[in-house]
């Protein structure tokens, strides 16, 4: 069978993290990487042999250049991605921090306000580099980050949905909810491209916050139009709800955390390379799990190694 292919669509940041273990304040020497919730899964795709492309916006600028090249480099089609020569390309820094359990818990401090990404808007869809990405994407897959950069990358976020749902394009949405970019604005457009999502992934925390609810039942009518809900239950694993099927628990994996960040990423990556790959759902799922346990015992925001490819 033929590989499909796999649109991510979202912000890429640059990340600044302290070479030593130290607090913020005594650091004086940074490693620069990558990050972006959409970017890391088109990076781990990529290294699972998954035709892969990302759309997005970076800086016309040395940080972007670097992104860019990062993404081309693995395999990643960037073609759909614009320079703009006035915004600058968005960076956090990682400050060092250690949980009561001993794994690593790092504080994120964001500096994306009026990135290059926070200017996506509907009429961007229009160009023609975006265009031909979307046409030739059997799945897109984009996270509630990105409608949260601004009212503009909201709007931009429910027109994308409207043109999936238009084709036949799966529409895979990671759920992704952050308090921080909701302040103050409402949260409506995120409800709408989860509702207009085929393939809904998202953790039982955010469901009580954005839905009201995680029961099984009450989310499948909150979200009528999916295909299936992974829903993520933490370290015990994820409940598939299908219509017509009856629930499925797909227990996750036993490991020592290092650190956390990134592991969400690496299991939607895992989950859409078992599927493009041709894996059953569960099986798909349970290498959703194989790919966040490896992020897990990284300190960086993907899998330092990704598993074997099987069932």
């Amino acid at each position: 069978m033929s590989r499909s292919k796999v649109l991510c669509v979202g912000e890429a940041m640059v990340v600044l993290t302290p070479a030593r273990d130290v607090p913020l304040a005594e650091a004086d020497l940074f490693v620069r990487t990558v990050g972006g919730a959409e970017l890391n899964v088109a990076l781990t795709l990529a290294r699972l042999d998954v035709d892969v492309s990302w759309l997005s916006r970076l800086g016309d600028d040395g940080f972007g250049e670097h992104v860019l090249a990062l993404a081309d480099g693995v395999g990643v089609d960037v073609g759909a991605v614009e320079l703009d020569p006035y915004r600058p390309t968005g960076l956090y820094v990682k400050a060092p921090g250690v949980a009561a359990d001993g794994s690593r818990r790092s504080r994120m401090h964001y500096y994306r306000s009026g990135s290059a990404a926070s200017a996506l808007s509907p009429e961007f869809l229009d160009r023609p580099a975006a265009r031909a990405a979307l046409a030739e994407a059997d799945t897109v897959h984009v996270s509630g980050i990105t409608p949260g950069l601004s009212d503009s990358a909201a709007a931009f976020c429910v027109e994308l949905a409207d043109r999936a749902r238009g084709s036949a394009t799966t529409l895979s949405v990671d759920l992704n909810h952050r308090p921080a970019l909701w302040r103050g604005r409402s949260e409506e457009p995120l409800r709408r491209l989860a509702a207009a999502a085929d393939e809904v992934l998202l953790g039982a925390d955010e469901a009580r916050v954005v839905f009201g609810t995680d029961d099984p039942a009450a989310l499948r009518a909150a979200l009528p139009g999916a295909r299936r809900i992974l829903l993520k239950q933490e370290e015990h694993g994820v409940l598939v709800l299908e219509p017509g099927n009856p629930d499925r628990h797909v227990p996750a994996l036993t490991v020592d955390v290092v650190e956390p960040v990134g592991a969400g990423d690496a299991f939607a990556a895992g989950y859409l390379a078992g599927r493009a790959h041709g894996f059953a759902v569960d099986a798909a799922v349970g290498f959703g799990h194989r790919c966040a346990a490896a992020a897990l015992v990284t300190r960086g925001d993907r899998p330092a190694e990704v598993p074997a490819l099987t069932g």
